[in-house]
């Protein structure tokens, strides 16, 4: 049977989430997403210019992709505020992609990296691995902000002093930052003056927003201060390096060259900016979605990423994701749904039409600036501190992922940092812990204290922990001192297995060993308290065929006094018969008395 017209109408809405919010879009709202899109773009447009800087292109690339970007992205996000185009964590990584190839090479390198990265991101949606990225530690996150900023700073002092790069493509960031520096006799003052009045100016209007409740573009007005104080003054002709000419013109439509050389010396690149977009991305939708109560789909977020770097490698743009700075605007703005996104790009399109010849005096040691500016904001310094003081886990995470967004690679520090973080967690998630359990002469199971007497006939033991293979050797070790007590003469052994979560093939072949083992021995193995998932892991292996479904007892949520532990203690007990020792307390003779054993464990 053809689906009906509304259910093709309800997919394209959850398809493009923005033309969903049409139907209950109303003036009121039209009016908050314009004032919500205004402000963004008077924002917007020094930052992709800024942004551009950053990963190695000429300005119009930034407002390029602050036009494509936002505007695809916008129409089919998840979330209602987040604004997607250029950003300052995707901008390092790209720049650390391509430095090393040459700048005729370098237009059409940016332009294919995001093809790749849009076409990395959309698998992963199409895959539906969307979700995957809340398993990544926030402490990762912290990290890569705490690196790139650091990274920003270093790279754009060199435009602040009016140096001029040292090095080749070929050497590391640090040694070409090393030898720039190495120059530093050659500053020139008139273009740090100019930098750090940009700094200034913005700071002060940003005390003014502060004080006085308002929204003034501080980035922007601090760039037409400067600009406006280099055109009357000459100071191009000083030494002072502008922008240059930005055409006046929109981004054109044009496929990427594809050369395969290129595709698979950035293929590891593209991999990496397609995760860290992704993280970014839905970390930023996550803390916005927290104010607004908005239910996020994540699936969803990951296609608009992907659908917005492929759009965004036909019009001539580099990669991008979900900006910190403009998303947390748009929504303190009022922004109410995606629309306020497609009117930040409009407004953006129409400044690079009319405005693109004022833009020519813009210094760039004033971008160099506002970059530094913003890698300043860019660290939450609160969060970052809590994440050193917390735990040495997240201090590690914290620490090894910036150092090496530093001393390795932006693009990869994310990378490095994930698998850090597995690396130190194995261990932490591994530790499996042992209890010996003793029954008290008054019939009470708890955990056995050092002055309980021993009982050298039966052992209870309580595993607790996450028994994958990770947790084999320590687990394999647990059952080992365990069965060097059959030296003592126990013949049962109880093995309370209810807190035993996410059993393997390969712990679980650790039991079966030990089971061949006590049995070889004449020891009983009993198991108990297995949850339901246990136990059909246990019986697909054959493992409760080889040691008798008599042995096994399943945990039930009965609320009743006694349990299956206390069911598999009776029947130990029932085993060894009058094979008491001392130290054994006096066992139930019979079913009935069952109601006189209590379980205080």
């Amino acid at each position: 049977m053809p689906d009906s017209p509304n259910s093709w109408r309800e997919r394209f809405f959850r398809l493009v989430p923005a033309f969903d919010s049409l139907r209950t879009y109303s003036w009121g709202v039209l009016g908050l997403d314009t004032m919500a899109g205004l402000t963004v773009a008077a924002v917007a447009v020094p930052q992709a210019m800024a942004y551009a800087q950053i990963a190695g292109v000429p300005p119009q690339y930034g407002l390029y992709t602050a036009i494509v970007m936002t505007t695809v992205g916008a129409l089919f996000d998840s979330s209602k505020q987040l604004i997607n185009g250029p950003t300052n964590a995707i901008s390092i990584a790209v720049l650390s992609a391509v430095v090393g190839f040459s700048e005729a090479e370098r237009i059409p390198a940016v332009i294919l990296l995001a093809l790749m990265v849009g076409l990395v991101q959309t698998g992963i949606t199409l895959l539906r691995l969307g979700d995957l990225t809340r398993y990544i530690s926030h402490a990762v996150i912290v990290g890569f902000t705490l690196g790139a900023a650091v990274l920003l700073v270093l790279d754009q002092l060199k435009n602040l002093l009016g140096l001029t790069a040292q090095g080749s493509g070929e050497d590391h960031f640090l040694k070409r930052f090393w030898l720039t520096m190495s120059h530093i006799g050659e500053v020139s003052y008139a273009t740090i003056s100019v930098g750090v009045a940009t700094i200034a100016i913005a700071l002060a209007l940003h005390w003014v927003n502060l004080r006085w409740r308002l929204r003034l573009p501080e980035f922007l007005l601090a760039l037409i201060c400067v600009a406006t104080a280099v055109w009357g003054w000459g100071l191009d002709q000083q030494g002072v390096k502008v922008v240059g000419t930005i055409p006046p013109e929109l981004p054109s439509f044009g496929l990427p060259e594809i050369e395969w050389s290129r595709v698979r010396e950035l293929a590891g690149s593209s991999a990496a900016i397609a995760l860290l977009g992704l993280l970014e991305a839905i970390a930023m939708a996550k803390a916005i979605a927290n104010h607004t109560r908005q239910k996020l789909d994540m699936n969803q977020q990951c296609l608009s990423e992907g659908l917005a770097n492929l759009a965004g490698s036909l019009f001539h743009c580099f990669p991008g994701s979900g900006s910190l700075t403009r998303s947390t605007i748009n929504h303190l703005a009022g922004a109410t749904t995606q629309w306020s996104g497609v009117i930040s790009a409009a407004v953006v399109a129409l400044t690079v039409v009319l405005f693109a010849p004022y833009a020519y005096y813009i210094p760039r040691s004033g971008l160099a600036g506002i970059l530094i500016l913003s890698a300043w904001r860019l660290v939450d310094r609160r969060e970052l501190a809590y994440h050193l003081r917390t735990t040495r886990y997240d201090a590690s995470i914290v620490v090894l992922t910036a150092l090496s967004a530093v001393a390795i690679s932006v693009e990869f520090c994310v990378m490095i940092g994930v698998f850090m973080s597995f690396v130190l967690y194995v261990p932490q998630a591994a530790r499996v812990h042992i209890t010996e359990l003793t029954l008290t002469p008054e019939r009470v199971l708890r955990e056995r204290i050092a002055t309980d007497p021993v009982c050298n006939r039966i052992r209870i033991y309580s595993l607790e922990g996450e028994l994958f293979f990770g947790a084999a050797p320590e687990l394999e070790e647990h059952l080992g001192a365990v069965g060097e007590t059959v030296k003592l003469g126990v013949r049962v052994i109880v093995l309370r297995l209810k807190r035993a979560r996410n059993t393997d093939a390969v712990c679980l072949s650790v039991f079966d060993r030990f089971i061949t083992r006590m049995q070889a021995e004449n020891v009983t193995v009993l198991l108990c308290g297995l949850r339901p998932d246990l136990v059909k892991v246990i019986e697909s292996s054959g493992l409760r065929r080889r040691l008798g479904p008599e042995r096994v007892f399943v945990f039930e949520e009965t609320g009743a006094i006694w349990s299956s532990t206390l069911e598999a203690v009776r029947f130990a007990y029932e085993i060894i018969g009058q094979n008491v020792c001392g130290n054994c307390p006096r066992h139930a003779k019979s079913l009935e008395e069952k109601d006189g054993w209590y379980f205080m464990i």
